[in-house]
């Protein structure tokens, strides 16, 4: 079993609604996969992480608002329980539970 990250989640609670659009916009470019509103899902490699980086320093007022990027284990991810409805973005995220 790899313990090594295939996936990133990226979860952020940013005050201002044109700066939190601004940066589900940028992490939707970035390729990544909304799975609630203020959370994101992704492949993990280090230029993505770089990238979401980046865009979230760009964007972010620093005094207020806040962006976290958790590398996923495959083990980690597949565990993940998803309580009540699943949420569906353009994107569809497989694996999990849904209880």
């Amino acid at each position: 079993m790899s313990t090594r990250p295939t996936h990133i989640l990226v979860i952020y609670d940013v005050s201002d609604d044109s700066r939190r659009f601004e940066l589900a916009a940028a992490l939707k470019r970035l390729g990544l996969t909304r799975v609630q509103r203020s959370a994101f899902v992704g492949p993990c490699t280090v230029a993505l992480i770089s990238d979401v980086k980046n865009v979230s320093r760009r964007i972010i007022d620093f005094s207020t608002d806040n962006v976290q990027i958790y590398p996923l284990t495959p083990a980690s991810y597949r565990l993940r329980i998803v309580v009540g409805r699943e949420f569906r973005d353009e994107g569809d995220v497989a694996g999990g539970y849904v209880v």
